[in-house]
């Protein structure tokens, strides 16, 4: 199954949003905002950012193999 991407544009990668989404619903979690965070320049609000990277990078390989996973189960690949 193909997704359909002309919507978007060409220069943006497919789980772009999924990975703005998912460091903005860590951040959510433990009570920051991330445009008050990137407008400080200290070392707690870079800890921050890292770790809600982290997470969404976390979650992004997670959707990756299971996805990897499916379309192995399926012949597909």
């Amino acid at each position: 199954m193909r997704t359909d991407w002309t919507d978007r544009s060409p220069l943006e990668m497919p789980l772009a949003e999924l990975e703005r989404q998912l460091i903005n619903a860590y951040l959510s979690g433990a009570g920051y905002d991330a445009q008050s965070l990137l407008t400080l320049d200290d070392a707690e609000a870079r800890k921050i950012l890292e770790a809600a990277s982290r997470h969404a990078s976390e979650a992004l390989s997670e959707v990756e193999a299971r996805s990897h996973y499916l379309r192995t189960l399926h012949g597909e690949m």
